[in-house]
Order: structure tokens, then sequence, then C-alpha cells
């Protein structure tokens, strides 16, 4: 283990994984906006976070479901772009806010080498 693979370091690292993987989803259904019979699909976040906090060793493998409740166009394509645009920007906040995290742990490990190294 080096210094900066830390089990903070690890879990950060899922976290940004997990919401880059929910925002190819997210453009997926944005792509797929005029095909007949798609129907926009997410990934349950919180599921994911959770399993990503646990105590295993290894999260759970990304689930990948269909969004239900949403209005079903005649085509049978139920994608809503209004909601895609806003998934996609919350999935963007989670993922710089993840950045900022990680920032703020390799800064906390700077300054513990830099004191250690001065006494």
């Amino acid at each position: 283990m080096n210094l900066i693979d830390t089990p903070q370091m690890q879990r950060l690292s899922r976290f940004l994984d997990a919401t880059a993987f929910r925002a190819g989803v997210i453009a997926t259904n944005i792509a797929n906006l005029d095909t007949p019979g798609y129907h926009a699909r997410d990934l349950d976040f919180r599921q994911q976070l959770a399993s990503l906090t646990s105590a295993d060793s290894q999260p759970a493998a990304p689930r990948v479901t269909e969004v239900a409740g949403l209005t079903e166009r005649p085509d049978g394509n139920n994608v809503n772009m209004d909601r895609e645009g806003l998934a996609l920007s919350q999935a963007q906040l989670q993922f710089q806010t993840g950045i900022a995290l990680m920032k703020s742990e390799i800064h906390r490990l700077t300054q513990a080498i830099h004191e250690g190294a001065s006494q």
C-alpha cells in the first residue's frame, strides 16, 4: 500500500467510478431520445453509495433498472429530456464533490507527511 492508497481514497475512487457510470447511463438515455420503444434507465445511486460505504471490501456491481412512472409517448419511448438534464446535472455535481473530497484527502495526507518530516 502506498501513501495515497488509503481506505478513504479507495472509497472516493469507487464513488467517482459510480458517478461516472451513472452519467454514462444518463447519456445513453439522451442518445436514445428518438429511439422507438426505448425506456429510460438509471442507477439506484443511493443503493450504490450504501454498498460503497459498507464494510465489504468489494462493493456491489452497479444495478441499472428502468425508470418507473415516466410518461410513454405513442412510439413507446419514455425518455424525458428535462428529467435527464436534471439527472446529468446532479451526477456532475456529485462527481465534482467527489473530486473536492479527494483533493482534501490528498491535502490532509500531504500535511501529515510534511509535519512528520519536520519533527
